[in-house]
Parts: C-alpha cells; sequence; structure tokens
C-alpha cells in the first residue's frame, strides 16, 4: 500500500509536475527554440493520449506486479533528454496513426461538438422551463399568503369553541388531616 501510493507521488512529480514546470521555464524564462517547443508538445500529446488509455486500461493491468514502477519509468524515459523517448514514440506510434486517420478524427470531433452543444441547448431549455414553473409557483404562493384578509374572516379563521366558551372546571379535592 505505502509502495503503491509512494510510486505514484513520484508519477505525480516526475510523470507531470517536473515535465510541467520544465515546460514553464522553457517558454517563459528562455527564449525558446523550436526543437524545445516541439519537444514539450509531443510529450505532453502523449501524456494525455496514456491518461486518456489509462482510465480504460489501468483496471486490466494494474494487477501486474511492478505495473506502477513500469509506468513511472516509462514517463522518465519520455521526458529525460537524453533518452529522446518523447520523440521515438511521438515519431513511430502517434504521428504515423494520427495521420492516417486525420480526417475520420476530425469529422468524429465535429459530430461531438455538434451533438455536446445540442444536447447543452436541450438541458438549458429544460432548466429555464423549471426555473420559469418554479418562479411563478413562488410568486402564486407569495399572492396568496400575502392577500389581507378582512376582519371577520380573520376572527372566523382564529376563534374556537374553546376560546369563546371557557369552561371553568373545578374539582373539588377533600382534604385529609
Amino acid at each position: 500500500m505505502i509502495g503503491s501510493f509512494l510510486t505514484r507521488g513520484l508519477l505525480m512529480v516526475f510523470g507531470y509536475a517536473y515535465p510541467a514546470y520544465e515546460c514553464y521555464k522553457t517558454v517563459e524564462l528562455n527564449k525558446p527554440e523550436i526543437e524545445q517547443l516541439q519537444f514539450w508538445c509531443q510529450y505532453w500529446i502523449i501524456v494525455a493520449a496514456l491518461t486518456i488509455l489509462e482510465r480504460v486500461c489501468d483496471a486490466l493491468v494494474s494487477w501486474l506486479p511492478m505495473y506502477s514502477e513500469a509506468k513511472l519509468a516509462f514517463f522518465i524515459y519520455l521526458w529525460f533528454p537524453k533518452t529522446k523517448g518523447t520523440t521515438y514514440v511521438y515519431d513511430s506510434f502517434f504521428r504515423p496513426y494520427i495521420s492516417k486517420h486525420e480526417n475520420e478524427i476530425d469529422r468524429s470531433l465535429v459530430e461531438v461538438r455538434t451533438r455536446a452543444g445540442d444536447i447543452a441547448m436541450i438541458y438549458l431549455q429544460k432548466a429555464i422551463s423549471h426555473g420559469q414553473t418554479r418562479f411563478f409557483e413562488i410568486l402564486h404562493y407569495i399572492t396568496e399568503h400575502s392577500t389581507p384578509k378582512s376582519h371577520s374572516q380573520e376572527k372566523k379563521q382564529t376563534t374556537t369553541p374553546e376560546v369563546d366558551k371557557p369552561i371553568l372546571q373545578v374539582k373539588e379535592v377533600e382534604a385529609t388531616k
């Protein structure tokens, strides 16, 4: 348990935080070279794809021994400059796949964006309709309870037979000596 927690912590530091900081330093503090920018763009593309893939496949392979350590080693391989891991993985796997399926991916993204917009509009219309209904119910409730009532109606509603005709019942208690 502690080993897994430690490995996940190291993965967060060496897989996400350190590369993000290095990318920030490259872009913000230096005059970045196009090669450095390309490297970090490729790295974050691979990390994003692995993160999505991990959500699906992690449950299937996480039981393997040394899985977390292998994942950590792979992330370090990707960002460590001397290994050129990002460039190799990107040029060998991602670029050919994306180039081959670029039109299909673009079409699917446009379709998903359109469907998401349609669904968002449907839910927005339902929310507005629900809000209007509740607003008018609240107004109706307020108007019902805020109309002034005549004095006789108030008296009729507040007068009860017990208050109008009080009957005093006294029980005699015998005092015993």
